[in-house]
Protein backbone atom coordinates (compact mmCIF):
# COMPACT_ATOMS: atom_id res chain seq x y z
CA UNK A 1 0.00 0.00 0.00
CA UNK A 2 1.35 3.40 -0.91
CA UNK A 3 0.03 5.14 2.22
CA UNK A 4 2.18 5.26 5.35
CA UNK A 5 1.30 2.79 8.10
CA UNK A 6 3.58 3.05 11.18
CA UNK A 7 2.92 -0.62 11.93
CA UNK A 8 4.55 -1.58 8.62
CA UNK A 9 7.00 1.03 7.38
CA UNK A 10 8.19 -1.07 4.44
CA UNK A 11 11.07 0.33 2.35
CA UNK A 12 13.04 -2.89 2.79
CA UNK A 13 15.43 -1.63 0.12
CA UNK A 14 16.61 1.24 2.37
CA UNK A 15 19.96 0.98 4.11
CA UNK A 16 19.95 -0.13 7.73
CA UNK A 17 20.57 3.33 9.23
CA UNK A 18 17.62 4.80 7.30
CA UNK A 19 15.30 2.03 8.47
CA UNK A 20 16.60 2.54 12.00
CA UNK A 21 15.95 6.30 11.88
CA UNK A 22 12.36 5.85 10.77
CA UNK A 23 11.71 3.02 13.21
CA UNK A 24 13.16 5.00 16.14
CA UNK A 25 11.05 8.03 15.25
CA UNK A 26 7.84 5.99 15.11
CA UNK A 27 8.71 4.23 18.38
CA UNK A 28 9.24 7.57 20.13
CA UNK A 29 5.77 8.80 19.23
CA UNK A 30 4.03 5.50 19.85
CA UNK A 31 5.65 5.30 23.30
CA UNK A 32 4.54 8.85 23.98
CA UNK A 33 1.01 7.83 23.13
CA UNK A 34 -1.99 9.64 21.73
CA UNK A 35 -3.23 11.04 25.03
CA UNK A 36 0.07 12.72 25.87
CA UNK A 37 0.53 13.86 22.27
CA UNK A 38 -2.79 15.69 22.35
CA UNK A 39 -2.29 17.07 25.86
CA UNK A 40 1.01 18.62 24.81
CA UNK A 41 -0.62 20.04 21.70
CA UNK A 42 -3.45 21.75 23.57
CA UNK A 43 -1.25 22.83 26.50
CA UNK A 44 1.18 24.38 23.97
CA UNK A 45 4.25 23.12 25.80
CA UNK A 46 7.68 23.32 24.17
CA UNK A 47 8.57 19.91 22.71
CA UNK A 48 11.75 19.43 24.73
CA UNK A 49 11.20 15.67 24.90
CA UNK A 50 11.23 15.37 21.12
CA UNK A 51 14.36 17.49 20.81
CA UNK A 52 16.09 15.43 23.48
CA UNK A 53 15.12 12.26 21.63
CA UNK A 54 16.42 13.74 18.37
CA UNK A 55 19.71 14.61 20.08
CA UNK A 56 20.15 11.18 21.68
CA UNK A 57 19.52 9.43 18.38
CA UNK A 58 21.44 11.94 16.20
CA UNK A 59 18.36 12.37 14.02
CA UNK A 60 19.12 15.80 12.59
CA UNK A 61 22.85 15.18 12.55
CA UNK A 62 22.32 12.13 10.36
CA UNK A 63 19.52 13.55 8.18
CA UNK A 64 20.67 17.16 7.74
CA UNK A 65 24.47 16.99 7.48
CA UNK A 66 25.64 16.69 3.88
CA UNK A 67 28.11 13.95 3.17
CA UNK A 68 31.66 15.12 3.77
CA UNK A 69 30.77 17.79 6.33
CA UNK A 70 30.86 15.57 9.42
CA UNK A 71 33.27 13.11 10.98
CA UNK A 72 31.11 10.14 10.02
CA UNK A 73 32.73 8.04 7.31
CA UNK A 74 30.17 5.25 7.09
CA UNK A 75 27.97 6.94 4.49
CA UNK A 76 25.07 7.14 6.92
CA UNK A 77 25.37 10.94 7.25
CA UNK A 78 24.08 12.59 4.10
CA UNK A 79 21.36 14.88 2.70
CA UNK A 80 19.22 12.26 1.02
CA UNK A 81 15.87 13.53 -0.29
CA UNK A 82 14.41 10.00 -0.47
CA UNK A 83 14.67 9.54 3.28
CA UNK A 84 13.90 13.21 3.93
CA UNK A 85 10.48 12.51 2.38
CA UNK A 86 9.92 9.55 4.69
CA UNK A 87 11.02 11.52 7.74
CA UNK A 88 8.87 14.57 6.93
CA UNK A 89 5.86 12.33 6.35
CA UNK A 90 6.29 10.57 9.69
CA UNK A 91 6.70 13.85 11.59
CA UNK A 92 3.59 15.28 9.92
CA UNK A 93 1.73 12.06 10.70
CA UNK A 94 2.22 12.63 14.43
CA UNK A 95 1.96 16.41 14.50
CA UNK A 96 2.80 19.53 12.54
CA UNK A 97 4.69 20.94 15.52
CA UNK A 98 7.36 18.23 15.31
CA UNK A 99 7.65 18.59 11.58
CA UNK A 100 7.92 22.37 11.94
CA UNK A 101 10.96 22.46 14.22
CA UNK A 102 12.77 20.16 11.80
CA UNK A 103 11.57 22.06 8.71
CA UNK A 104 12.79 25.46 9.87
CA UNK A 105 16.10 23.81 10.76
CA UNK A 106 16.30 22.69 7.12
CA UNK A 107 15.76 26.29 6.03
CA UNK A 108 18.30 27.61 8.50
CA UNK A 109 20.91 25.15 7.30
CA UNK A 110 20.40 25.94 3.61
CA UNK A 111 22.45 29.17 3.47
CA UNK A 112 25.13 27.53 5.62
CA UNK A 113 25.64 24.48 3.43
CA UNK A 114 25.61 26.72 0.34
CA UNK A 115 28.30 28.95 1.83
CA UNK A 116 32.07 28.87 1.36
CA UNK A 117 32.43 29.86 5.03
CA UNK A 118 34.13 26.76 6.38
CA UNK A 119 34.19 28.00 9.98
CA UNK A 120 30.39 28.41 10.15
CA UNK A 121 29.89 25.07 8.42
CA UNK A 122 32.00 23.42 11.12
CA UNK A 123 29.98 25.21 13.80
CA UNK A 124 26.79 23.92 12.21
CA UNK A 125 28.13 20.37 12.02
CA UNK A 126 29.06 20.41 15.71
CA UNK A 127 25.73 21.99 16.66
CA UNK A 128 23.88 19.20 14.86
CA UNK A 129 25.93 16.60 16.71
CA UNK A 130 25.01 18.38 19.95
CA UNK A 131 21.31 18.17 19.10
CA UNK A 132 20.96 21.77 17.94
CA UNK A 133 18.16 23.22 15.85
CA UNK A 134 18.40 26.08 13.36
CA UNK A 135 16.45 29.09 12.11
CA UNK A 136 16.01 31.03 8.86
CA UNK A 137 15.93 34.78 9.55
CA UNK A 138 14.38 36.00 6.31
CA UNK A 139 10.87 37.43 6.77
CA UNK A 140 10.01 40.71 8.47
CA UNK A 141 6.85 42.06 10.06
CA UNK A 142 6.38 44.89 7.57
CA UNK A 143 7.65 43.23 4.42
CA UNK A 144 6.99 39.53 4.93
CA UNK A 145 9.29 37.54 2.65
CA UNK A 146 9.80 40.52 0.27
CA UNK A 147 13.57 40.30 0.40
CA UNK A 148 13.93 43.32 -1.89
CA UNK A 149 12.77 45.50 1.01
CA UNK A 150 14.66 44.12 4.00
CA UNK A 151 15.14 46.56 6.88
CA UNK A 152 17.87 44.48 8.53
CA UNK A 153 20.79 46.85 7.92
CA UNK A 154 24.49 46.27 8.56
CA UNK A 155 26.43 49.49 9.18
CA UNK A 156 30.22 49.53 8.88
CA UNK A 157 32.01 49.43 12.23
CA UNK A 158 35.79 49.08 12.04
CA UNK A 159 36.67 45.79 10.40
CA UNK A 160 33.11 44.56 10.75
CA UNK A 161 29.52 45.80 10.97
CA UNK A 162 26.75 46.47 13.45
CA UNK A 163 23.42 44.88 12.51
CA UNK A 164 20.14 46.58 13.42
CA UNK A 165 16.67 45.45 12.53
CA UNK A 166 14.03 42.90 13.36
CA UNK A 167 12.78 39.63 11.97
CA UNK A 168 9.29 38.20 12.28
CA UNK A 169 7.76 34.74 11.99
CA UNK A 170 11.08 33.00 12.55
CA UNK A 171 10.63 29.42 13.73
CA UNK A 172 13.12 28.16 16.33
CA UNK A 173 14.26 31.74 16.93
CA UNK A 174 14.23 31.06 20.66
CA UNK A 175 16.56 28.05 20.77
CA UNK A 176 18.43 27.92 17.47
CA UNK A 177 22.14 27.21 17.52
CA UNK A 178 22.55 29.50 14.50
CA UNK A 179 20.07 31.84 12.80
CA UNK A 180 20.92 32.37 9.12
CA UNK A 181 19.92 36.04 8.87
CA UNK A 182 19.24 38.02 5.70
CA UNK A 183 19.96 41.75 5.47
CA UNK A 184 21.68 44.41 3.42
CA UNK A 185 24.74 46.58 3.79
CA UNK A 186 24.10 50.22 4.63
CA UNK A 187 24.46 52.71 1.80
CA UNK A 188 23.51 50.38 -1.03
CA UNK A 189 21.53 47.39 -2.14
CA UNK A 190 24.14 44.72 -1.51
CA UNK A 191 22.39 41.83 0.21
CA UNK A 192 24.05 39.68 2.82
CA UNK A 193 23.44 36.48 4.76
CA UNK A 194 25.16 36.21 8.12
CA UNK A 195 25.13 33.84 11.07
CA UNK A 196 23.62 35.25 14.28
CA UNK A 197 23.48 33.73 17.74
CA UNK A 198 20.27 33.88 19.86
CA UNK A 199 22.41 33.68 23.01
CA UNK A 200 24.23 36.93 22.24
CA UNK A 201 23.30 39.87 24.46
CA UNK A 202 22.48 42.01 21.41
CA UNK A 203 19.98 39.46 20.13
CA UNK A 204 16.63 40.32 21.71
CA UNK A 205 13.82 37.80 21.64
CA UNK A 206 10.56 39.75 21.56
CA UNK A 207 7.80 37.12 21.62
CA UNK A 208 6.24 34.02 20.15
CA UNK A 209 3.84 35.39 17.55
CA UNK A 210 1.60 32.29 17.48
CA UNK A 211 -0.37 30.35 20.08
CA UNK A 212 1.06 26.86 19.58
CA UNK A 213 3.79 24.47 20.67
CA UNK A 214 6.02 25.99 18.02
CA UNK A 215 8.06 29.04 18.91
CA UNK A 216 7.59 31.30 15.89
CA UNK A 217 9.61 34.25 17.02
CA UNK A 218 9.92 37.94 16.59
CA UNK A 219 13.45 39.04 17.39
CA UNK A 220 15.51 42.21 17.14
CA UNK A 221 19.20 42.78 16.59
CA UNK A 222 20.42 45.96 18.27
CA UNK A 223 23.98 46.91 17.38
CA UNK A 224 24.65 43.22 16.94
CA UNK A 225 28.34 42.80 16.00
CA UNK A 226 28.95 41.02 12.69
CA UNK A 227 32.47 40.15 11.62
CA UNK A 228 33.75 38.83 8.33
CA UNK A 229 33.85 35.33 9.84
CA UNK A 230 30.04 35.50 10.32
CA UNK A 231 29.29 36.31 6.68
CA UNK A 232 27.74 33.47 4.71
CA UNK A 233 26.98 35.23 1.41
CA UNK A 234 27.21 38.69 -0.13
CA UNK A 235 25.61 40.31 -3.15
CA UNK A 236 23.97 38.11 -5.76
CA UNK A 237 25.10 35.01 -3.89
CA UNK A 238 22.99 36.04 -0.89
CA UNK A 239 19.97 36.49 -3.13
CA UNK A 240 20.49 33.09 -4.76
CA UNK A 241 21.00 31.43 -1.37
CA UNK A 242 17.65 32.78 -0.16
CA UNK A 243 15.72 31.49 -3.17
CA UNK A 244 17.60 28.21 -3.48
CA UNK A 245 17.08 27.47 0.20
CA UNK A 246 13.35 27.98 -0.22
CA UNK A 247 13.51 25.63 -3.23
CA UNK A 248 14.71 22.91 -0.86
CA UNK A 249 12.54 23.75 2.10
CA UNK A 250 9.14 24.48 0.61
CA UNK A 251 9.01 21.03 -0.99
CA UNK A 252 8.74 19.53 2.51
CA UNK A 253 5.40 21.24 3.17
CA UNK A 254 3.67 18.80 0.86
CA UNK A 255 4.98 15.90 2.94
CA UNK A 256 3.64 17.41 6.15
CA UNK A 257 0.20 17.57 4.47
CA UNK A 258 0.50 13.96 3.33
CA UNK A 259 1.40 12.79 6.83
CA UNK A 260 -1.39 14.75 8.51
CA UNK A 261 -4.03 13.53 6.04
CA UNK A 262 -2.93 9.91 6.31
CA UNK A 263 -3.29 9.78 10.10
CA UNK A 264 -6.62 11.60 9.88
CA UNK A 265 -7.87 9.14 7.26
CA UNK A 266 -7.18 6.11 9.45
CA UNK A 267 -8.99 7.72 12.35
CA UNK A 268 -11.92 8.98 10.30
CA UNK A 269 -12.68 5.78 8.38
CA UNK A 270 -12.41 3.66 11.52
CA UNK A 271 -14.88 5.94 13.29
CA UNK A 272 -17.34 6.25 10.40
CA UNK A 273 -17.34 2.59 9.41
CA UNK A 274 -18.19 1.56 12.98
CA UNK A 275 -20.79 4.24 13.69
CA UNK A 276 -24.39 3.06 13.22
CA UNK A 277 -27.20 5.47 12.40
CA UNK A 278 -30.76 4.34 11.76
CA UNK A 279 -29.64 0.74 11.93
CA UNK A 280 -26.86 0.98 9.33
CA UNK A 281 -23.17 1.92 9.30
CA UNK A 282 -22.64 5.56 8.38
CA UNK A 283 -20.56 4.42 5.42
CA UNK A 284 -23.62 2.78 3.85
CA UNK A 285 -24.77 6.30 3.00
CA UNK A 286 -23.76 7.06 -0.57
CA UNK A 287 -22.65 10.63 0.10
CA UNK A 288 -20.38 9.50 2.95
CA UNK A 289 -18.79 6.87 0.73
CA UNK A 290 -18.26 9.51 -1.93
CA UNK A 291 -16.47 11.72 0.62
CA UNK A 292 -14.11 8.94 1.65
CA UNK A 293 -13.40 7.74 -1.88
CA UNK A 294 -12.68 11.30 -2.95
CA UNK A 295 -10.41 11.91 0.07
CA UNK A 296 -8.55 8.64 -0.51
CA UNK A 297 -7.99 9.32 -4.22
CA UNK A 298 -6.79 12.83 -3.54
CA UNK A 299 -4.40 11.63 -0.84
CA UNK A 300 -2.90 8.89 -2.99
CA UNK A 301 -2.45 11.46 -5.76
CA UNK A 302 -0.69 13.83 -3.37
CA UNK A 303 1.84 11.17 -2.49
CA UNK A 304 2.35 9.97 -6.05
CA UNK A 305 3.04 13.51 -7.21
CA UNK A 306 5.36 14.41 -4.33
CA UNK A 307 7.38 11.22 -4.75
CA UNK A 308 7.78 11.87 -8.45
CA UNK A 309 8.79 15.49 -7.87
CA UNK A 310 11.52 14.17 -5.56
CA UNK A 311 12.85 12.05 -8.43
CA UNK A 312 13.32 15.20 -10.49
CA UNK A 313 14.94 17.04 -7.58
CA UNK A 314 17.43 14.22 -7.04
CA UNK A 315 18.32 13.93 -10.74
CA UNK A 316 18.53 17.70 -11.35
CA UNK A 317 21.54 19.48 -12.81
CA UNK A 318 22.38 22.83 -14.38
CA UNK A 319 21.15 21.31 -17.66
CA UNK A 320 17.96 19.81 -16.19
CA UNK A 321 16.06 22.23 -13.96
CA UNK A 322 12.58 20.79 -14.36
CA UNK A 323 12.40 20.49 -10.59
CA UNK A 324 11.84 24.25 -10.42
CA UNK A 325 8.31 23.69 -11.74
CA UNK A 326 7.55 20.48 -9.87
CA UNK A 327 8.91 21.73 -6.54
CA UNK A 328 6.52 24.70 -6.11
CA UNK A 329 3.73 22.44 -7.36
CA UNK A 330 4.30 20.24 -4.30
CA UNK A 331 4.16 23.32 -2.12
CA UNK A 332 1.08 24.80 -3.78
CA UNK A 333 -0.97 21.91 -5.15
CA UNK A 334 -0.29 19.13 -2.66
CA UNK A 335 -0.95 21.36 0.36
CA UNK A 336 -4.24 22.72 -1.01
CA UNK A 337 -5.29 19.18 -1.88
CA UNK A 338 -4.59 18.34 1.74
CA UNK A 339 -7.21 20.87 2.77
CA UNK A 340 -9.70 19.21 0.41
CA UNK A 341 -8.94 15.79 1.91
CA UNK A 342 -9.56 17.00 5.45
CA UNK A 343 -12.69 18.90 4.39
CA UNK A 344 -14.22 15.81 2.79
CA UNK A 345 -13.54 13.60 5.79
CA UNK A 346 -14.70 16.27 8.22
CA UNK A 347 -18.04 16.43 6.42
CA UNK A 348 -18.25 12.66 6.83
CA UNK A 349 -17.43 12.48 10.54
CA UNK A 350 -19.06 15.82 11.40
CA UNK A 351 -18.92 16.77 15.10
CA UNK A 352 -16.42 14.00 15.88
CA UNK A 353 -13.78 16.11 14.20
CA UNK A 354 -14.00 18.72 16.98
CA UNK A 355 -13.37 16.35 19.87
CA UNK A 356 -10.14 17.03 21.73
CA UNK A 357 -9.23 13.36 22.14
CA UNK A 358 -9.00 12.89 18.36
CA UNK A 359 -5.96 13.47 16.19
CA UNK A 360 -8.43 14.86 13.66
CA UNK A 361 -9.11 17.91 15.82
CA UNK A 362 -5.53 19.10 15.47
CA UNK A 363 -5.27 17.96 11.85
CA UNK A 364 -8.26 20.12 10.93
CA UNK A 365 -6.47 23.19 12.30
CA UNK A 366 -2.92 22.50 11.19
CA UNK A 367 -3.70 21.49 7.61
CA UNK A 368 -4.69 25.13 6.99
CA UNK A 369 -1.19 26.41 7.72
CA UNK A 370 0.71 24.60 5.01
CA UNK A 371 -0.61 26.39 1.88
CA UNK A 372 0.23 29.67 3.61
CA UNK A 373 3.88 29.02 4.49
CA UNK A 374 6.95 29.54 2.26
CA UNK A 375 4.87 31.60 -0.17
CA UNK A 376 1.10 31.65 -0.50
CA UNK A 377 -0.75 29.84 -3.28
CA UNK A 378 -0.97 32.92 -5.52
CA UNK A 379 2.80 33.52 -5.16
CA UNK A 380 3.57 29.99 -6.30
CA UNK A 381 1.08 30.15 -9.16
CA UNK A 382 2.71 33.37 -10.32
CA UNK A 383 5.97 31.41 -10.29
CA UNK A 384 4.80 28.34 -12.18
CA UNK A 385 3.13 30.26 -15.02
CA UNK A 386 6.62 31.38 -16.07
CA UNK A 387 7.15 27.81 -17.26
CA UNK A 388 3.84 27.50 -19.13
CA UNK A 389 4.90 28.52 -22.66
CA UNK A 390 7.82 26.10 -22.85
CA UNK A 391 5.86 23.33 -21.14
CA UNK A 392 3.10 23.38 -23.76
CA UNK A 393 4.85 24.57 -26.91
CA UNK A 394 8.59 23.93 -26.70
CA UNK A 395 9.27 20.48 -25.24
CA UNK A 396 12.78 19.15 -24.98
CA UNK A 397 14.31 15.68 -25.07
CA UNK A 398 15.47 14.15 -21.80
CA UNK A 399 16.46 10.67 -20.70
CA UNK A 400 13.77 8.98 -18.63
CA UNK A 401 14.08 9.67 -14.91
CA UNK A 402 13.78 6.47 -12.91
CA UNK A 403 12.70 6.14 -9.28
CA UNK A 404 15.41 7.85 -7.24
CA UNK A 405 15.50 5.86 -4.00
CA UNK A 406 19.22 5.13 -3.92
CA UNK A 407 21.15 6.13 -0.76
CA UNK A 408 23.34 9.01 -1.87
CA UNK A 409 23.97 12.63 -0.99
CA UNK A 410 22.04 15.17 -3.09
CA UNK A 411 24.97 17.45 -3.86
CA UNK A 412 23.16 19.60 -6.41
CA UNK A 413 20.63 20.98 -3.92
CA UNK A 414 23.42 23.04 -2.35
CA UNK A 415 24.95 24.00 -5.68
CA UNK A 416 21.92 25.06 -7.71
CA UNK A 417 23.58 28.11 -9.25
CA UNK A 418 21.74 31.29 -10.21
CA UNK A 419 18.03 31.53 -9.53
CA UNK A 420 17.12 33.19 -12.81
CA UNK A 421 16.41 31.99 -16.35
CA UNK A 422 13.14 30.24 -15.51
CA UNK A 423 11.54 31.06 -18.85
CA UNK A 424 14.26 29.13 -20.71
CA UNK A 425 13.72 25.82 -18.88
CA UNK A 426 12.34 23.04 -21.08
CA UNK A 427 10.27 19.98 -20.16
CA UNK A 428 9.56 16.60 -21.68
CA UNK A 429 6.34 16.26 -23.66
CA UNK A 430 3.44 15.59 -21.26
CA UNK A 431 1.26 14.24 -24.08
CA UNK A 432 3.37 11.10 -24.37
CA UNK A 433 2.56 10.28 -20.75
CA UNK A 434 -1.17 10.76 -21.36
CA UNK A 435 -0.97 8.55 -24.44
CA UNK A 436 0.44 5.67 -22.37
CA UNK A 437 -2.74 5.71 -20.25
CA UNK A 438 -5.26 6.37 -23.01
CA UNK A 439 -6.79 2.94 -22.30
CA UNK A 440 -8.36 4.45 -19.16
CA UNK A 441 -11.44 6.44 -20.26
CA UNK A 442 -11.12 9.20 -17.67
CA UNK A 443 -7.47 9.77 -18.53
CA UNK A 444 -8.36 10.07 -22.21
CA UNK A 445 -11.11 12.55 -21.33
CA UNK A 446 -8.74 14.60 -19.16
CA UNK A 447 -6.27 14.69 -22.06
CA UNK A 448 -9.01 16.35 -24.13
CA UNK A 449 -9.42 18.98 -21.43
CA UNK A 450 -5.65 19.59 -21.49
CA UNK A 451 -5.76 19.92 -25.29
CA UNK A 452 -8.53 22.51 -24.97
CA UNK A 453 -6.45 24.55 -22.54
CA UNK A 454 -3.44 24.32 -24.81
CA UNK A 455 -5.60 25.50 -27.71
CA UNK A 456 -6.78 28.46 -25.61
CA UNK A 457 -3.16 29.47 -25.04
CA UNK A 458 -2.33 29.05 -28.73
CA UNK A 459 -5.38 30.77 -30.26
CA UNK A 460 -6.07 33.55 -27.75
CA UNK A 461 -3.29 33.75 -25.14
CA UNK A 462 -3.71 36.02 -22.12
CA UNK A 463 -2.94 39.61 -22.99
CA UNK A 464 -0.71 41.98 -20.97
CA UNK A 465 -3.61 43.32 -18.91
CA UNK A 466 -4.87 39.81 -18.15
CA UNK A 467 -1.41 38.78 -16.99
CA UNK A 468 -1.51 41.64 -14.49
CA UNK A 469 -4.94 40.56 -13.25
CA UNK A 470 -4.23 38.30 -10.27
CA UNK A 471 -7.68 36.67 -10.36
CA UNK A 472 -7.29 35.80 -14.04
CA UNK A 473 -3.76 34.57 -13.40
CA UNK A 474 -4.92 32.33 -10.57
CA UNK A 475 -7.67 30.74 -12.64
CA UNK A 476 -5.38 30.11 -15.59
CA UNK A 477 -2.52 28.99 -13.37
CA UNK A 478 -4.76 26.45 -11.69
CA UNK A 479 -5.59 24.93 -15.08
CA UNK A 480 -1.90 24.69 -15.93
CA UNK A 481 -1.26 23.10 -12.54
CA UNK A 482 -3.88 20.42 -13.23
CA UNK A 483 -2.03 19.29 -16.36
CA UNK A 484 1.34 19.15 -14.59
CA UNK A 485 -0.24 17.37 -11.62
CA UNK A 486 -1.80 14.78 -13.91
CA UNK A 487 1.43 14.15 -15.76
CA UNK A 488 3.50 13.26 -12.69
CA UNK A 489 0.69 11.26 -11.09
CA UNK A 490 0.57 9.09 -14.23
CA UNK A 491 4.34 8.76 -14.40
CA UNK A 492 4.39 7.46 -10.85
CA UNK A 493 1.31 5.30 -11.30
CA UNK A 494 3.49 3.41 -13.75
CA UNK A 495 6.48 3.31 -11.39
CA UNK A 496 4.41 2.10 -8.42
CA UNK A 497 2.14 -0.14 -10.50
CA UNK A 498 -1.07 1.54 -9.38
CA UNK A 499 -4.03 -0.38 -10.78
CA UNK A 500 -6.27 1.07 -13.48
CA UNK A 501 -9.28 1.21 -11.16
CA UNK A 502 -7.59 3.65 -8.83
CA UNK A 503 -6.12 5.70 -11.67
CA UNK A 504 -9.56 5.94 -13.28
CA UNK A 505 -11.12 7.08 -10.02
CA UNK A 506 -8.33 9.61 -9.43
CA UNK A 507 -9.05 11.15 -12.81
CA UNK A 508 -12.73 11.38 -11.88
CA UNK A 509 -11.87 14.19 -9.45
CA UNK A 510 -9.19 15.57 -11.78
CA UNK A 511 -11.81 16.09 -14.52
CA UNK A 512 -14.23 17.69 -12.07
CA UNK A 513 -11.59 20.04 -10.66
CA UNK A 514 -10.46 21.06 -14.14
CA UNK A 515 -14.04 21.85 -15.12
CA UNK A 516 -14.40 24.05 -12.04
CA UNK A 517 -11.19 25.96 -12.82
CA UNK A 518 -12.34 26.38 -16.43
CA UNK A 519 -15.62 27.83 -15.21
CA UNK A 520 -13.72 30.23 -12.95
CA UNK A 521 -11.57 31.37 -15.87
CA UNK A 522 -14.55 31.86 -18.16
CA UNK A 523 -16.28 34.02 -15.54
CA UNK A 524 -13.40 36.48 -15.25
CA UNK A 525 -14.43 39.96 -16.30
CA UNK A 526 -11.61 40.17 -18.85
CA UNK A 527 -12.02 36.75 -20.48
CA UNK A 528 -12.65 36.96 -24.23
CA UNK A 529 -15.30 35.14 -26.24
CA UNK A 530 -12.70 32.83 -27.74
CA UNK A 531 -11.25 32.05 -24.30
CA UNK A 532 -14.73 31.39 -22.95
CA UNK A 533 -15.42 28.98 -25.81
CA UNK A 534 -12.28 26.99 -25.00
CA UNK A 535 -13.25 27.00 -21.33
CA UNK A 536 -16.57 25.42 -22.26
CA UNK A 537 -14.62 22.65 -23.99
CA UNK A 538 -12.96 21.94 -20.65
CA UNK A 539 -16.24 21.73 -18.73
CA UNK A 540 -16.53 17.99 -18.98
CA UNK A 541 -18.16 15.34 -16.85
CA UNK A 542 -16.13 12.28 -15.74
CA UNK A 543 -17.12 8.86 -16.99
CA UNK A 544 -18.82 6.95 -14.20
CA UNK A 545 -18.09 3.28 -13.64
CA UNK A 546 -20.00 1.86 -10.63
CA UNK A 547 -17.96 -1.37 -10.62
CA UNK A 548 -14.68 0.54 -10.58
CA UNK A 549 -15.97 2.85 -7.86
CA UNK A 550 -17.07 -0.14 -5.77
CA UNK A 551 -13.64 -1.74 -5.95
CA UNK A 552 -11.92 1.49 -4.90
CA UNK A 553 -14.37 1.89 -2.03
CA UNK A 554 -13.42 -1.58 -0.79
CA UNK A 555 -9.78 -0.42 -0.67
CA UNK A 556 -10.87 2.51 1.49
CA UNK A 557 -13.03 0.39 3.78
CA UNK A 558 -10.11 -1.96 4.39
CA UNK A 559 -8.36 0.91 6.17
CA UNK A 560 -10.89 0.55 9.01
CA UNK A 561 -8.75 -0.50 11.99
CA UNK A 562 -5.58 -0.75 9.90
CA UNK A 563 -3.84 1.72 12.21
CA UNK A 564 -4.70 3.24 15.57
CA UNK A 565 -2.21 5.16 17.67
CA UNK A 566 -1.35 3.70 21.05
CA UNK A 567 -3.27 5.46 23.82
Amino acid sequence: MILLNPHDLGHESDDERTRELMRETVEFFEAKGKRRLLEDYYDRGWYADFLEFAKDNRLLATMCTPEGEGADDTGDVRWDTWRVCQFAEILGFYGLQYWYTWQVSVLGLGPIWMSANEAVRKRATQALEDGGIFAFGLSEKTHGADIYSTDMVLTKDGDGWKANGSKYYIGNGNEAAIVSTFGRLDGGNEYVFFASDPKHENYHLVKNVVASQNYVSEFELRDYPVSEKDILHRGRDAWNAALNTVNIGKYNLGWASIGICTHALYEAITHANNRVLYGNPVTDMSHVRNMFVDAYCRLVSMKLFALRAADYMRSASREDRRYLLFNPMVKMKVTTQGEDVINSMWDAIAAKGFEKDTYFSQAAVDIRALPKLEGTVHVNIALIVKFMANYFFNPGEFPEVERQDQPHNDDFLFDQGGAGGLGQIQFHDYRKTFDEFARIPNVALFAEQADAFRELLASDPPGPDQMKDVDFLLAGGNLFAMVVYAQLILENAKVYEVDDDLVGQIFDFMIRDTAQHALALSLQASSTEKQMAQCREMMRKPIADPARYGRVWESVRELDGAYEMKP
